[in-house]
C-alpha cells in the first residue's frame, strides 16, 4: 500500500504520530495569523537565562521558536546570561563565587571566566542551535562596535559594570540583513576594560535603545504571582506604577525586585511592553506571541490600558508576592 493508497484519517481525529488533527492545527494558524500581521517588522528583544541553556531539548526549542519569529517576518536579538554555567567552570578551577544583591563580585580572574563562557561558550552555542535552520544568527558582546559601554560604580564588586550607553547600530545593521544578533553580556569602559554586566539589566537597555516591541525575559517562573504558590494568581497585566508601589511597600522582595526592576527599565527607556514568561515550558514564546490567551506577566507604561487582569479575571488591587528567582 503506497501513501495515496493508505486509508483516509477521520475528521477531528489526530494524524498519527504528529498528536493533533489538521482542524488543531488550522486553528492554531488561524489564530496566530493576526499577531502575525501585528508583530511584522516588530524588534523582540529575548533575554534567555543560563539555568536553561544547560538543558539540550529547551535550547534546542528556544532556537526554533527564534528562527519562527524571524521566519514571519519579526526581529528577534537574543540577550543571554550565563551563571551556572560560569559557577561550573569557576569551581573545577577551585575557585568560588561571592554574590552581593544578586551581582557577581568579579575579580580579574573571574572576569576572564565570564569572557571565555559568556563570550566564547554560551553565545556559541546558542549561535549554533540557531544556525541550524539556516546561517540567521550571529554572536556579538558589548564590547563589538561599541555596544555597551559601562562604567565602575560599585568598587566593591570588582569589575562589575553598570551601563551608561548603549551604541545600537551595529544591531540595527544586522537587523537590516535579517540577521539574528546574539549578544554576551560583557560591556567596556570607554578606556577599554572589560566589565561583566548583568544580563537582565543587557537586554532592558538594548531594548530601549531599539525602542523594541517586547522585551521578553524568559526565567524559570511563571512571571508575577499574587500567591507563590498557587500559578493560577498569575498577574497578566500590570503597570510601571503598580510595580513602584508593590516594591516600595516590600509586598514584591527579594530576587523577583530584579526581574521586576529590569522589566520597567526596559519599558522606561522606550520598549512598548516587557514580559516576564517561564523558559521552562516549550515554545513559550510562541504562546506568548501568537496566541489569544498568552502567558505569563506583561509590563505596560502607565498611560497603557490601567487594567491589571490576573489568572482569575481583573483585579483592581493585587497583592503581590515574589514569584521566585533564577
Amino acid at each position: 500500500m503506497t501513501a495515496l493508497d493508505s486509508p483516509a484519517t477521520p475528521a477531528g481525529a489526530a494524524v498519527p504520530g504528529r498528536g493533533y488533527s489538521p482542524e488543531d492545527r488550522a486553528r492554531a494558524l488561524v489564530e496566530a495569523l493576526p499577531y502575525i500581521q501585528r508583530f511584522r517588522g516588530a524588534i523582540v528583544v529575548v533575554k534567555m537565562g543560563g539555568n536553561a541553556m544547560g538543558d539540550d531539548e529547551s535550547a534546542r526549542t528556544f532556537a526554533e521558536d527564534i528562527v519562527m519569529l524571524r521566519s514571519v517576518g519579526m526581529k528577534p536579538v537574543v540577550v543571554h546570561g550565563g551563571g551556572p554555567q560560569i559557577d561550573d567552570l569557576l569551581r573545577r578551577l577551585g575557585k568560588t563565587s561571592e554574590f552581593v544583591n544578586g551581582l557577581r563580585v568579579t575579580d580579574a580572574e573571574t572576569l576572564e571566566v565570564a569572557r571565555m563562557v559568556l563570550v566564547g561558550k554560551v553565545g556559541r552555542d546558542i549561535v549554533g542551535q540557531i544556525n541550524v535552520h539556516g546561517a540567521y544568527a550571529v554572536g556579538l558582546s558589548g564590547e563589538d562596535g561599541n555596544l555597551i559601554t559601562a562604567e565602575i560604580r560599585q568598587p566593591e564588586l570588582g569589575f562589575v559594570g553598570e551601563i551608561t550607553v548603549v551604541n545600537p547600530g551595529i544591531i540595527q545593521r544586522l537587523l537590516a540583513e535579517d540577521m539574528i544578533p546574539v549578544i554576551s553580556s560583557i560591556g567596556t569602559t570607554v578606556g577599554g576594560q572589560a566589565l561583566n554586566i548583568n544580563a537582565d539589566t543587557v537586554a532592558g537597555a538594548v531594548g530601549g535603545a531599539l525602542g523594541a516591541e517586547k522585551v521578553i525575559y524568559l526565567t524559570n517562573v511563571p512571571g508575577l504571582l499574587t500567591d507563590v504558590d498557587d500559578p493560577s494568581t498569575l498577574v497578566a497585566r500590570v503597570t510601571l506604577a503598580d510595580l513602584d508601589a508593590a516594591i516600595a511597600d516590600g509586598t514584591i522582595s527579594g530576587g523577583m525586585v530584579p526581574k521586576v526592576a529590569s522589566c520597567m527599565h526596559a519599558v522606561r527607556a522606550g520598549a512598548v511592553s516587557a514580559h516576564m514568561l517561564d523558559g521552562r515550558i516549550p515554545h513559550v514564546l510562541l504562546l506568548e506571541l501568537f496566541t489569544d490567551a498568552g502567558i505569563g506577566t506583561m509590563v505596560v507604561a502607565d498611560h497603557a490600558d490601567s487594567a491589571v487582569v490576573s489568572g482569575q479575571g481583573d483585579s483592581e488591587d493585587p497583592t503581590m508576592t515574589p514569584g521566585g528567582t533564577e
